[in-house]
């Protein structure tokens, strides 16, 4: 049997399978269109100063020390990690704010300074979510999506009715306190939904925010990029960048080759960590598994408006992670999922890694990183990016009591059509497919084409959803899949 394999693109899940397949013997090549790896999470680095473009957020550190363990290594092997305390602030005005600490005892006294007896509510809300995450790190998530008797364990079918009922509904049964609900609905935004969309199973995100704490790796979420790749270079993966897959080749049902900026390549198994749309639109139509109508009709996590600005001075009143929930939550989320258009009041999110990072700004000066979420494939305009900058510099200004216009270096701006340009991106989402209850586990697009022998998928369009570390599990499932199916 043939053991090459070429890989498109070089994000976090087709780094995670080019390192397993590499150390099933494979020989591995990893094709990136851009001049760089890491997908979505690659770095701009301008005058000193350094910036992820994409992910900021560590979370669920277990899965990366999972992942650096099936090759006998640490992530301290290849990056330094640093808890982050407080975790994050949220604004909710001027002089309006909750800090989330980094120790649960901190946050259940928060809790209940906020409003007596949640701290109790709080409790009996974590340790569901610390089982759901165990469960889900146990029984679930390292599924491959093959079957929905992959759901079926003692453990999940005691637990049926919380993929029934939802996060908002768990949530406010108990919480009364509207900025605690604010931040108790938060992460499940990670898996790219409403909360009142998201099965209440997935609370399990609150256990990896309050429970297993925020991190930051030093130099920045590209570190995690950086390590993997090297990793992945020790066990012998080949990277190539700017080579664009421009087409798949198949006869008889069965992979033949690639096409690579204008050049046939032969090879009969190639795995796509690139958008699973775009992807399949590089085969013959004959060969597609989803139409046109099906992705149409899918529920995709929003796409975003980023902006990286450097700041010639340090900045106050502000925190690693900070969250400006001054709006109305929920019109914003209407305003994605609903009635898709450019929002009235956006929330927002900034971080700063300079205030915990030096190396990501020069002495003296910060490093500023602004997301504002959106609905996909709405119209992009330099005016419309530029008329939310000053939207949201003007609320950043009033809430943290400073004037930080006159002191910007430069900044630069990723949006709808970036997301589309750059990384292929089905309606310019940002995070993938949202993890909804008909979009969980085996009802997402499957891992392996069911049209075309020794063609797979691996990312965030597939199982176990959007996100980093769901990335690396996914790299994993695949890899065993490919291992197990191939012909």
């Amino acid at each position: 049997m043939n053991k090459n394999i070429y890989i498109i693109g070089s994000g976090f899940s087709s780094l995670a399978a080019s390192c397993y397949m590499s150390k099933m013997g494979y020989n591995v090549t990893v094709l990136e269109k851009n001049n760089s790896v890491g997908g979505r999470a690659r770095q701009i680095k301008k005058d000193g100063f350094i910036f992820d473009i994409g992910p900021s957020w560590y979370w669920m550190p277990g899965v990366f020390e999972r992942f650096f363990a099936d090759f006998g290594r640490k992530p301290s092997d290849y990056y330094k990690l640093e808890k982050l305390d407080p975790a994050y602030k949220v604004f909710f005005g001027k002089d309006d704010s909750l800090t989330i600490k980094g120790t649960l005892e901190d946050i259940y006294k928060m809790f209940e300074k906020e409003e007596k007896g949640s701290s109790k509510h709080l409790k009996k809300f974590l340790n569901s979510a610390k089982d759901n995450y165990e469960t889900a790190i146990e029984d679930l998530v390292y599924k491959p999506g093959v079957s929905p008797l992959e759901l079926v364990t003692p453990t999940t079918v005691s637990r049926v009715s919380q993929f029934f009922s939802t996060v908002s509904k768990q949530v406010r049964k108990k919480i009364k306190s509207h900025r605690l609900i604010q931040i108790l609905e938060f992460p499940v935004l990670f898996l790219g939904a409403k909360p009142s969309n998201t099965p209440a199973f997935y609370n399990f995100m609150n256990y990896a925010d309050f429970g297993l704490g925020t991190w930051h790796p030093d130099g920045g979420m590209y570190s995690v990029v950086d390590g993997m790749k090297k990793l992945a270079e020790e066990l012998g993966v080949v990277f190539k960048t700017n080579s664009n897959v421009e087409k798949i080749f198949v006869d008889n049902g069965k992979v033949t080759g690639i096409k690579v900026n204008g050049e046939k390549i032969d090879t009969d198994l190639v795995l796509s960590g690139a958008d699973y749309h775009h992807t399949e639109s590089l085969l013959d139509s004959q060969y597609r598994q989803y139409s046109e109508l099906y992705w149409s009709k899918k529920t995709f996590a929003p796409s975003s408006l980023l902006f990286y600005v450097a700041f010639d001075k340090k900045l106050k009143n502000i925190y690693h992670h900070n969250l400006f929930f001054d709006t109305d939550f929920d019109k914003h989320a209407e305003e994605i999922y609903d009635d898709p258009k450019w929002p009235t009041a956006p929330l927002f999110y900034a971080n700063f890694t300079s205030l915990t990072d030096t190396k990501t700004a020069p002495e003296g000066k910060e490093n500023g990183f602004f997301l504002i979420p959106l609905a996909t494939d709405i119209e992009d305009t330099e005016e419309l990016r530029n008329k939310y900058f000053n939207l949201i510099m003007d609320r950043f200004e009033n809430i943290t009591k400073q004037k930080v216009r006159n002191s910007i270096i430069f900044k630069e701006s990723f949006c709808v059509n970036d997301f589309k340009k750059e990384y292929n991106s089905y309606g310019g989402n940002a995070y993938g497919m949202a993890n909804t209850l008909l979009q969980t586990a085996f009802l997402r697009p499957k891992l392996k084409s069911k049209k075309v022998k020794n063609l797979y998928f691996t990312g965030q369009l597939t199982v176990p959803g959007p996100g980093v570390p769901p990335s690396l599990i996914s790299g994993k499932i695949t890899a065993e899949l490919i291992q197990k199916t191939r012909v």
